[in-house]
């Protein structure tokens, strides 16, 4: 009988995940679980061609978004402490 996911916490669901590699069911409950979802995220282009050459313009973009998501993490952490 398999456990029901929905009343399971995140961790108890990673943990049974790591445990059940092979769990599609348990995969899928996990990763609709993800914050934000999917229909919420961020989808940025390719960094490589398919022939695994690098696209300048696109890793650009990348290190941008990472930049700006560190800045705000941090301003998080300070708007905390104070």
């Amino acid at each position: 009988m398999k456990p029901k996911f929905e009343q399971m916490t995140k961790a108890e669901l990673k943990a049974y995940v790591l445990a059940h590699r092979d769990d599609d069911e348990a995969i899928r409950a996990l990763f609709s679980r993800r914050n934000p979802p999917d229909s919420e995220a961020t989808i940025y282009p390719s960094m490589f061609t398919e022939e695994g050459l690098p696209i300048e313009e696109n890793i650009r973009i990348g290190k941008e978004a990472l930049r700006q998501r560190v800045e705000a993490e941090n301003n998080k952490k300070k708007d905390h402490h104070n």
